[in-house]
């Protein structure tokens, strides 16, 4: 009883606290098979495209802001925080990455979605990729964004010492919005998960994808292996994969180079040929590998 009591507590606390909020998205509460979700939305139409961007590890989905705002002027645009990560409770157990990827495909059916575009950075590519694989009719398209998770992050420590690396190499502001996630998160919690993330097939189900996707990789991710290996993955198959390089950016791609990004993600959205952001010398673009499903409109 006192827990229950100290549980109830704690969700009104989390939602009547005020906040001065960090996005022009609207922010919002909904409760998921008795978890407390917090969650971004736009107030597009109802019959606007529907893209939902998923965060990485241990983070919330604060950082992947600035990219979503930029798109959700042309998509109903969501950005929960999954259960136990950010400002969402958490579930009894630790999740994994079929844990969560079917606590979004819950969140989705919570707000009604039927279908959507998936957008994630970091683990949130293999929870696409598991969503992808376990509930193919609810997406259209996935964009992983700096895709983490396989062997080049084994062991712990390796990836410890990438993820150090790259926090050299991302704007100083993210340090202000990741540190508090991480915080929160806490030590057990990324043992659990660093563990499931590792052990996840990702290979093989971004071999099994029929979905087009889109894999955008920055040239200075310390946390991934080089282009040339990523090239060699995508073109194992003939599947629906367009790998697009992004000159000059680490791994939190959503946050650093927002305006960049949403540029690709319009592009390939609407099956256009892939260029860099007009105006922009410092993140060129290259395309390095196009798998067989995409057509490519022609400009007029």
């Amino acid at each position: 009883m006192v827990k229950n009591a100290e549980k109830e507590s704690y969700r009104h606390r989390a939602r009547m606290t005020p906040r001065r909020p960090a996005s022009g998205l609207a922010e919002r509460w909904t409760t998921v098979d008795g978890v407390d979700v917090f969650y971004r939305e736009s107030t597009n139409p109802p019959d606007s495209r529907v893209m939902t961007h998923l965060h990485g590890f241990g983070l919330s989905g604060r950082y992947l802001l600035p990219t979503a705002e930029l798109l959700a002027d042309e998509f109903h645009t969501f950005v929960p925080d999954l259960p136990g990560f950010g400002r969402s409770g958490k579930q009894g157990a630790a999740l994994d990455i079929p844990d969560l990827a079917h606590a979004a495909v819950r969140f989705l059916d919570d707000r009604g979605v039927k279908t959507t575009s998936l957008v994630g950075n970091s683990m949130g590519c293999p929870v696409i990729l598991e969503v992808a694989h376990r509930y193919p009719e609810r997406v259209e398209r996935a964009v992983l964004v700096s895709p983490a998770g396989g062997i080049h992050n084994q062991p712990l420590r390796r990836a410890v010492g990438q993820l150090a690396k790259d926090g050299g190499r991302e704007p100083r502001k993210m340090v202000t919005v990741a540190t508090p996630d991480y915080l929160r998160f806490g030590v057990p919690s990324t043992f659990k998960m660093f563990r499931a993330l590792t052990q996840y097939p990702s290979l093989e189900r971004l071999l099994q994808l029929k979905i087009p996707t889109l894999v955008v990789l920055g040239t200075r991710d310390p946390l991934l292996p080089g282009p040339d290996r990523i090239k060699e993955v995508a073109s194992q198959d003939e599947n629906h994969v367009l790998l697009v390089v992004l000159d000059g950016a680490a791994h939190a791609i959503n946050f650093s180079h927002p305006r960049e990004l949403a540029h690709l993600i319009r592009l390939f959205m609407d099956d256009k040929p892939i260029t860099s952001l007009p105006g922009t010398s410092t993140a060129r673009v290259f395309e390095i590998f196009r798998g067989a499903y995409h057509p490519v409109a022609s400009e007029d």
